[in-house]
């Protein structure tokens, strides 16, 4: 048992550490969790890493929270997991909130910009490295790499967040049909004797009763605004789907040009300040819950809730979701055809990580600097033993020193 105890607190002590130092999006926090979680430390293996990274890309919700709480699970259970989504998730929250708070006297400068121009390049390595070594796991047939191109150019072309799911789910279905020799679902009977009906009545109850709170309470009550807002964060959790590059443009849309919460430029300075600090990208959602309530008069406590209700909001639906399946996951893998879709599944992810940094080259673009520093990035992730977190920093300080 103390054992087990000091095995927990090791594991929050390095979910601490991979907040400190996650940077780049979804792909590039799986990079970190590969190296911190699955190499050096043992928590899993690459294939249940995979596995689990799959599952997520199923799911609608922060990816990146979704894995962490995942893991977290497999080695502790439930107070394990929702440990470890508060030091994942609060940090940077608040930071955020902070920021909002503090909006008025503050502003993006050059040297804000000059240090984001170093640190997205790393990203881009760091994206690159995690395709790379994914893909060596998953492309070992000429099926999966076909799926795999598949992925990348409906990815690329469709530029949809239904596609994701629905690409997973062709990859998973065909992967399975060519692979599966004899069927042997022995456990079909047991499949869902874990399953807590309950839990389905409690994901779709709460958007059904504040969306029914939104729409009865009157409009100029102080307690409309900020139940509205919940509603908004948790619908958007249940559609969102493929990470933090699906949030923002749905978010824009029904934050700015919809709903006028916040302008424009408060919007995208509020990104802006995201991309400079480690954590989940769906900490953005902090910035706008705490925005929307400071425009509308409500003060700081008001912004405070309204970042709290962003954070709760946002990642409610994931976290019910990856919590309601993993307890199962194990019995559903045993299922031959479930178990030959895998590959496929993890084939078509590949595919996802490679079309996400051909995405994400376009706004950062390809100038001699840029291009070195993301090689650079690539060549000592896939030849050294150099830690992610010190090549970050090392962009970081550049960006200080050379602007």
């Amino acid at each position: 048992m103390k054992g087990k105890k000091f095995r927990n607190l090791v594991f929050l002590g390095d979910v601490l550490a991979f907040m400190l130092t996650s940077f780049g999006g979804p792909q590039a926090h799986l990079a970190i969790l590969l190296n911190d979680f699955v190499r050096k430390r043992n928590y899993l293996t690459e294939e249940e890493l995979m596995e689990l990274y799959a599952l997520t890309q199923i799911l609608p919700g922060p990816s990146s929270t979704q894995t962490i709480i995942g893991v977290a699970y497999k080695i502790g259970g439930l107070w394990l997991s929702l440990i470890t989504f508060l030091i994942w998730a609060v940090p940077s929250a608040a930071i955020m909130c902070f920021i909002a708070i503090s909006y008025g006297s503050l502003s993006l400068n050059a040297q804000f910009t000059k240090v984001l121009s170093f640190i997205q390049p790393v990203a881009l390595g760091i994206v690159a490295f995690a395709a790379y070594s994914f893909g060596k796991t998953a492309l070992k047939s000429e099926v999966n790499i076909i799926l795999c191109l598949c992925a990348i150019a409906a990815s690329l072309i469709l530029r949809s967040p239904y596609a994701f799911p629905i690409l997973i789910l062709l990859g998973g279905i065909i992967s399975s049909a060519t692979e599966t020799k004899v069927e042997e679902d022995q456990l079909r009977t047991k499949l869902f004797s874990n399953i807590n009906t309950r839990k389905v009545a409690y994901f779709i109850g709460i958007l059904l009763l504040f969306g029914l709170l939104g729409a009865i309470i009157n409009r100029t009550s102080p307690f409309s605004l900020p139940i509205r807002l919940f509603e908004n964060f948790y619908r958007n959790g249940i559609i969102i789907f493929g990470g933090g590059q699906v949030l923002v443009p749905l978010m824009y849309t029904e934050f700015v040009d919809v709903k006028h919460y916040l302008t424009g430029a408060e919007f995208l300075s509020g990104f802006a300040f995201q991309q400079m600090i480690p954590g989940p990208t769906f900490s953005f959602t902090s910035f706008l819950g705490a925005m929307s309530l400071g425009n509308r008069g409500y003060g700081i406590g008001g912004q405070i809730l309204g970042s709290l209700i962003a954070v709760v909001g946002i990642n409610a639906p994931g976290m019910i979701l990856v919590l309601f399946i993993v307890p199962f996951w194990e019995d559903l893998k045993k299922i031959t055809r479930i178990k030959r879709s895998l590959s496929g599944i993890n084939a078509v992810a590949v595919g996802f990580m490679i079309a996400a940094f051909f995405l994400l080259v376009a706004p950062v673009g390809l100038n001699f600097l840029s291009f070195g520093i993301m090689l650079a990035t690539f060549l000592i992730l896939r030849f050294t033993k150099i830690k992610t977190p010190y090549i970050i920093l090392f962009g970081v300080l550049m960006g200080v020193f050379l602007s």
